[in-house]
């Protein structure tokens, strides 16, 4: 006759060898996943950026994002001294918080780098809104819609870029 089977013992096999079973860890484990609400509030920073490029920024002359932008690319080196540096780097920094927007959306186990990123765009576009707030003395009635859009580029990523730092990874 046959030999009676044994009883199982745990972490053995049929073939009489250990198994191969990783070993197991009671710490949580972070999951990668998107940045969903930081995702599309930095995309819609960067909507708004490209809707005020349509939109003129000041109540008087030809001032389009589109114009501002285009003259302020002519003459890059002295943008600064004309003060076309603040369309500039509003535009640019929407288009920036709109590709940051994207890349938070992608699995990760955190975003706080890319956040970073957003905050650092963000701090830009913001400083470009102030400049000429100050210069206006904060009356707001000198400027057209356009420059509404261009302080919901600064809003926008600034609140997007802060969701994606301050929201850790998720344990599960």
């Amino acid at each position: 006759m046959s030999e009676p089977i044994p009883p199982a013992r745990p972490g053995a096999t049929a073939y009489g060898a250990e198994t191969t079973a990783p070993p197991y860890s009671d710490r949580p484990v972070a999951f990668r996943g998107p940045e969903s609400l930081g995702g599309l509030l930095l995309i819609l920073a960067g909507v708004a950026a490209g809707i005020s490029l349509l939109l003129d920024w000041l109540k008087k002359g030809d001032s389009s994002g589109w114009a501002l932008l285009r003259r302020a690319l002519d003459d890059v080196p002295g943008a600064f001294s004309s003060g076309l540096w603040q369309p500039l780097v509003i535009l640019l920094g929407g288009g920036a918080l709109f590709v940051l927007g994207i890349l938070l959306w992608l699995p990760a186990r955190t975003h706080r780098f890319l956040g970073v990123l957003g905050l650092l765009v963000s701090l830009a576009v913001t400083a470009g809104i102030l400049v000429p707030l100050i210069d206006a003395k904060w009356k707001l009635a000198a400027f057209g819609p356009g420059f509404w859009f261009a302080i919901a580029v600064a809003v926008l990523g600034l609140l997007g870029s802060l969701k994606a730092i301050l929201t850790g990874p998720r344990r599960g």
